[in-house]
């Protein structure tokens, strides 16, 4: 199925944007997993609208844990996630059902689904729906957590404003423990700040701006993974790329790498402590498809918002003529910090599934 993700632990997601509810249906979960109701709070917060630098529409995301946890823990059946949505506008989006966004699916899913697709906010191609994944995603982060595995994800870039680097070793640590009580997921105040005003700007414009997230999974065991198809990057990539709005993704020093020598590119081994190190991490902590002990390391570029109030042509694909398009409704003029909790979700998705895999999960 086009909406269900994973091999051993199966993530389903369900709904469209202005439908009565959107959710997740999580699989093959052992029983006797922890689940922490203020851990999925707290991700879903992180993925909300944040004031006038996001869209007007906020919904609350009174989620309903509908079957497979009882008093804290899994009990071994499916877990049922219900997130009802409640602030819709619907008549905003009555012009779209036929003149399409320029850089969104409107037109291609028309053609798709012979005209029978729902429309209203986008229906399932809507960002919306990716409050689902960030449930599933943080259902899992107990557990994952309880193993010593960190997952936190900072806004690289925004509009050209970039934030400080990740620390390395404990400094890696602290900022990833602060990333968790951000909002705004930018390790440096002013960038942030600057991130800010640059989103402001192109709001004003009727425009939007992207940027550039950057995640790093620490406590990784060595070995995880499989080789060619089944590749940590391999399926991380599968899983990031399927989150609207992401175009690329570098893991390690990425497309830096064409332009070094071995020499330079090879992460150096030592013994440190009694364990196998690197002294650097161009790799981004894969080696062979496999994790080699080092921080998983990957960037990701998240276009600008596609909907957008400046004029545009366009097309209307049910007379087949050309026309113009100034998108009304509520829209983010930037998606970059609110994705940075769906990029964390994904990310554990992807990591409790390879260990659930290799019976490394409990």
């Amino acid at each position: 199925m086009s909406d269900t993700f994973g091999q051993t632990i199966k993530v389903t997601i369900f709904g469209e944007s202005h439908g009565p509810a959107i959710g997740c249906v999580v699989e093959g979960l052992p029983a006797g997993l922890p689940v922490d109701t203020a851990v999925i709070d707290r991700c879903l917060a992180m993925r909300r609208p944040s004031g006038a630098i996001s869209t007007a529409r906020v919904e609350a995301d009174p989620y309903v844990i509908e079957s497979g946890v009882l008093n804290g823990y899994t009990t071994g059946t499916a877990v049922n996630i219900v997130i009802p949505n409640g602030d819709t506008k619907s008549a905003d989006y009555s012009e779209m059902a036929s003149v399409a966004r320029p850089s969104h699916a409107d037109y291609a899913a028309f053609v798709k689904y012979k005209g029978k697709n729902d429309t209203r906010g986008g229906g399932h191609f809507s960002g919306r729906i990716t409050a689902a994944v960030v449930a599933a995603g943080a259902l899992l982060l107990p557990t994952l957590q309880a193993k010593g595995i960190r997952i936190g994800t900072h806004i690289a870039e925004i509009a050209g404003v970039k934030d400080r680097a990740f620390g390395a070793g404990e400094d890696l640590a602290k900022d990833l423990e602060t990333l968790y009580t951000l909002d705004f997921a930018a390790l440096d105040e002013a960038a942030g700040e600057a991130m800010r005003e640059a989103i402001l700007a192109a709001k004003a414009d009727a425009d939007s701006v992207g940027g550039i997230l950057e995640t790093a999974v620490t406590g990784m065991p060595v070995g995880v993974g499989e080789p060619f198809f089944d590749s940590v990057e391999g399926l991380l990539a599968h899983a990031i790329f399927a989150i609207p709005g992401i175009k690329g993704i570098e893991f390690g020093a990425g497309f830096g790498l064409a332009n070094m020598r071995g020499s330079v590119a090879n992460d150096p081994l030592r013994i440190a402590e009694g364990r196998v190190v690197t002294t650097s991490n161009n790799a981004g902590g894969i080696n062979g498809g496999l994790t080699n002990g080092m921080p998983v390391m990957f960037r990701c570029a998240v276009r600008p918002t596609p909907t957008i109030g400046r004029e545009q042509d366009t097309v209307n694909f049910r007379e087949n003529v050309n026309a113009t398009l100034a998108a009304k409704g509520r829209h983010d003029p930037c998606i970059v910090h609110r994705v940075r909790a769906v990029v964390d979700a994904m990310t554990a998705i992807v990591i409790a599934d390879l260990l659930a895999g290799e019976g490394k999960l409990q």
